[in-house]
């Protein structure tokens, strides 16, 4: 028979072993809090094209243990609506609230670097399992979470106070923070946002840090660890790469419909100097980004089987498309604005500086701006204004 505890025992040894739990306090936490009853009413299943969906009531308690205590990203919600107990067989749909896999929830948890007393504003609050993770160590008055989703916020905090944390469970817009139990030592955010929402810094202690995931596509998205100053401001770094659904209030619709005619009177054509399937991979994606941040990159494929790629603005009116002959490539810009000439350079910049690692970019938030840098690459310089 398999136990919860044991199956806590040994996602905690596999988390240590892995690197990701590092902290004796946290490892008591992983140890103690129940994952399984975060994940009521069930989880839906990757298999490929369609999702399986899983409930405790309806898997032997052997098997459903070892599904919660996996190491991987457990989907509870699809298309903003849809949960396990609600299927009656496999789906398709769109993930919009999960379950995220223990090294991803443990790892940010260690980089938040808590103290005893210390206050924390988690922004997305899921399943509430990294909740109640905090809160073991802090108790239920330390952590303020905020979740846009009314079902969501609601599954969260019953699972909650059935663990025995009756914390401050907020539904609202996380964007907006939290300020009525402000100020925070630290704010933690479990979604992917395109920038560092202002009020988070206001919201923080000086000294205190803001940890979250920026970048808006799929891929290339990166963990910024701020400290907030004395005069308002905040720095810090890109600390590494970091996957999260975006926040719900900055998720953008995918370009659809006749990407021919989205691309039909061109401005100018030339053979690219840097290849466009740079752009899957992760550290060019985030610094294709930064060079045009309300960009979208899309893949398609002609007719005859020769792929397509495209960079879409749609708020500035432009693209890019990008076509191969098999050997080489040709892009093709419309619009106001050049949106590969501003990637393309910044990505040359960064290959001649040596192509330094995603750790690299520092990161520098005011009331008005976020600037980005690379030290090691004078030339790259992104600055995006606030309207």
């Amino acid at each position: 028979m398999t136990y919860p505890a044991s199956e806590r025992r040994r996602m905690a040894t596999a988390l240590m072993n892995e690197g990701a739990l590092k902290s004796p306090w946290l490892r008591a936490a992983v140890e103690s809090v129940p994952r399984e009853r975060f994940l009521h009413p069930g989880v839906f299943l990757d298999e490929g094209r369609t999702w399986r969906p899983v409930t405790a009531a309806d898997t032997a308690p052997g098997e459903w243990l070892k599904i919660a205590y996996s190491v991987d990203t457990l989907t509870t919600q699809l298309d903003g609506h849809l949960t396990a107990d609600q299927a009656d067989g496999p789906v398709v749909g769109v993930p919009t609230s999960s379950s995220t896999d223990p090294a991803t929830v443990v790892g940010m948890i260690e980089t938040l670097d808590l103290a005893t007393g210390h206050r924390v504003l988690e922004i997305g609050t899921g399943t509430g399992y990294s909740t109640a993770l905090m809160c073991h160590y802090l108790g239920e008055d330390g952590v303020a979470t905020v979740e846009v989703d009314a079902q969501v916020a609601a599954r969260a905090d019953a699972a909650l106070e059935a663990a025995g944390f009756s914390t401050w469970t907020v539904t609202g817009d996380g964007l907006l923070g939290h300020p009525y139990r402000a100020p925070y030592d630290r704010v933690i955010a479990t979604c992917a946002v395109r920038r560092i929402p202002y009020a988070w810094i206001r919201q923080t202690k000086p000294g205190g840090t803001v940890l979250g995931t920026v970048g808006s596509w799929p891929w290339g998205t990166g963990l910024a660890r701020l400290t907030v100053g004395d005069d308002g401001t905040a720095e810090g770094a890109i600390v590494g790469r970091s996957s999260f659904m975006q926040a719900r209030a900055q998720a953008v619709a995918p370009v659809a419909g006749d990407l021919s005619a989205r691309t039909a009177y061109a401005d100018s054509e030339r053979h690219v100097h840097v290849s466009p399937l740079v752009l899957e991979e992760w550290l060019p994606a985030f610094l294709s980004q930064l060079a045009a941040p309300g960009a979208q990159f899309v893949r398609a494929t002609c007719d005859d089987g020769s792929p397509l790629r495209y960079l879409f603005d749609p708020e500035r009116e432009s693209f890019a498309e990008f076509l191969s002959d098999g050997e080489t490539w040709t892009v093709r810009q419309g619009g106001p604005v050049a949106l590969w000439d501003d990637v393309e350079r910044s990505l040359v910049a960064w290959q001649d500086a040596g192509a330094p690692e995603i750790d690299s970019v520092r990161l520098r938030v005011t009331p008005a701006s976020h600037r980005y840098w690379i030290d090691q690459a004078p030339g790259l310089r992104w600055e995006h204004r606030i309207a």
